[in-house]
């Protein structure tokens, strides 16, 4: 069993930047990936970053690229999302989610979260936690 808790959420301005953090605890030795998600009101669930946990390779949902970073700490067993240039349409609450499968594309392992479908692979959900972008 895997918990995960996310911190970091908050208001700010279009143009700022806010870092969100998600600690595991329990088994998460057993999870591949570690990943990002967010749902905006009256939208459905989006994701947005994930990151191969043994391999640290990454990636990113187009609407995020370029602006967002995931990144982890094995060690302290959480992963981070730094979130840099936000706009409005950022706002949501945000999961951390720990599971996922690997994708390869020759030697290139990654995680996934950007495709329909991805969000059924991660078996542990974090709470949630608020993300208000004001223009």
């Amino acid at each position: 069993q895997v918990q995960l808790v996310e911190s970091g959420g908050g208001s700010v301005q279009a143009g700022g930047s806010l870092s969100l953090s998600c600690a595991a605890s329990g088994s998460v030795e057993g999870s591949t990936c570690m990943a990002w998600f967010r749902q905006a009101p009256g939208k459905e669930r989006e994701g947005i970053a994930a990151i191969y946990i043994r391999g640290g390779s990454t990636s990113y949902g187009d609407s995020v690229k370029g602006r967002f970073t995931i990144s982890q700490d094995n060690a302290k067993h959480t992963a981070y999302l730094q979130m840099n240039n936000l706009t409005v349409e950022d706002t949501g609450t945000y999961y951390c989610a720990a599971g996922g499968r690997l994708f390869a594309e020759g030697s290139h392992y990654y995680c996934r979260t950007h495709i329909p479908g991805d969000d059924s692979e991660y078996n542990y959900w974090g709470q949630g936690t608020q993300v208000t972008v004001s223009s």
